[in-house]
């Protein structure tokens, strides 16, 4: 036991209390209480701000790199799009009591299976503030509570997002113990959730390899979890060639340190000399190092590829770059060396994308788009608390409705079994 292991168990037994009542809780309740935390996060924009500016000031003193400082920075655009989701998300419909089917059976039983809350999340993550918004939001909205437990990094601006979530659950008349944020950034508190069987129901960690790898490693309690954001973007032979210039070139460049950024480029041979050299030219003029498998060493401003670079998340403006046969070599190398995470191909042709969809697992497979949409918020789910690429209970972006299960109601009339 460690010295935090009261203060942890305490929070997750004040945490259950507050599932207990969540579970229960009306829709409308959850919609105020949501939309209150947005108004009172709006109304605290000029301290959210000067809390994440002092997050950024330590920050950049301890050195960290361009895409993680990136990931830790709020401005008055990405405040405001907190705002936004915490609504979005408030006025989605309630998840919790949806009928998902029902059927009757000969017996005269009626069946119906229902979602139902999980009960306690926790929620570890590094540097993104966003998150505590999101994961507060989303949770809540499920009829869950959680505890969040943000990184050193974005301390400062997670108390002052969590402050304003605690204010709506008060203003929405639910319990202020149903959002819960770790007071500590004693790194045994990680430790002591992911032991905490009889408060948390589930783990959701965010952030890179090595949080997400101990999380997997260590957790008695279950995960929802990507381990790394290995994205591809495959350019076909049948590919427009505007499409994929401007599809790949967003992949790679709009934010290079989120999960779903690409990190390998796939060029079919047969346009290898030609499209491909164009999409190259791109990158490299925007500022990516490109580090090249067979087939491109000799274009200009790029290098040869280590094996390493394949099957590696650069989370900056570098990309692996490798030349195949076709769609069938594509998701080979795509198998070899993804993460599951998202994969895109660029193709006019239905066949192409048809074999590309049905033959790999990945939990999102996109044609045409940029894998930047990798997002909750983009799949019009307001948020997500993150990408699962495990293949049970959910996949991909976990909204509201992934944070749920289900039961079973049944209902007779005196019926008993023969």
């Amino acid at each position: 036991m460690t010295e935090i292991s009261p203060e942890m168990a305490q929070m997750g037994a004040r945490a259950r209390a507050a599932a207990q009542v969540l579970a229960t809780a009306s829709a409308e309740a959850k919609t105020r209480a949501l939309h209150a935390a947005a108004d009172a996060l709006d109304a605290a924009r000029t301290e959210i701000l000067a809390a994440n500016a002092r997050d950024m000031a330590a920050a950049e003193d301890k050195g960290l790199g361009q895409a993680m400082l990136d990931r830790l920075m709020l401005d008055a655009a990405r405040a405001g799009g907190i705002v936004t989701a915490l609504r979005t998300i408030a006025d989605q419909p309630d998840p919790v009591g949806a009928v998902i089917t029902e059927w009757d059976r000969p017996n005269g039983l009626h069946i119906q299976r229902v979602r139902t809350p999980l009960g306690v999340i926790g929620v570890i993550y590094e540097s993104r503030p966003n998150v505590t918004a999101d994961a507060g939001a989303l949770c809540l909205k499920a009829g869950n509570a959680v505890i969040l437990r943000g990184g050193s990094e974005s301390a400062h601006s997670a108390r002052a997002i969590h402050a304003a979530l605690v204010a709506g659950l008060r203003a929405g008349g639910l319990p202020e113990d149903a959002i819960q944020l770790v007071p500590t950034q004693d790194r045994a508190a990680v430790g002591e959730m992911l032991r905490m069987v009889d408060h948390i129901d589930v783990i959701v960690p965010r952030g890179g390899k090595g949080l997400v790898g101990l999380v997997q490693r260590e957790a008695r309690v279950p995960v929802f979890a990507h381990l790394e954001g290995i994205c591809h973007v495959y350019v076909d032979a049948s590919a427009d060639a505007e499409k994929a210039r401007r599809v790949v070139l967003n992949a790679k460049t709009r934010r290079t340190g989120i999960c779903g950024a690409a990190e390998c480029l796939l060029l079919h041979r047969d346009i290898a000399e030609g499209l491909g050299a164009q999409i190259v030219a791109d990158l490299v003029d925007a500022g990516v190092e490109l580090r090249v498998g067979a087939g491109l060493k000799h274009l200009p401003g790029v290098r040869p590829a280590a094996p390493e670079d394949f099957g590696r998340e650069f989370l900056d403006r570098i990309m692996a770059v490798q030349v195949v046969e076709d769609v069938e070599g594509a998701m080979a190398h795509i198998r070899a060396h993804g993460s599951q995470h998202t994969e895109a191909v660029i193709t006019e042709d239905d066949a192409v994308a048809a074999r590309f969809f049905a033959g790999l697992d990945s939990a999102i497979l996109m044609r045409n788009a940029s894998t930047q949409f990798a997002d909750g918020g983009e799949f019009g789910l307001g948020a997500e608390i993150g990408i699962a690429t495990g293949k049970l209970h959910a996949r991909g972006p976990i909204g509201a409705e992934q944070l749920t299960s289900f039961k079973y109601l049944v209902t007779g009339d005196g019926t008993i079994r023969a």
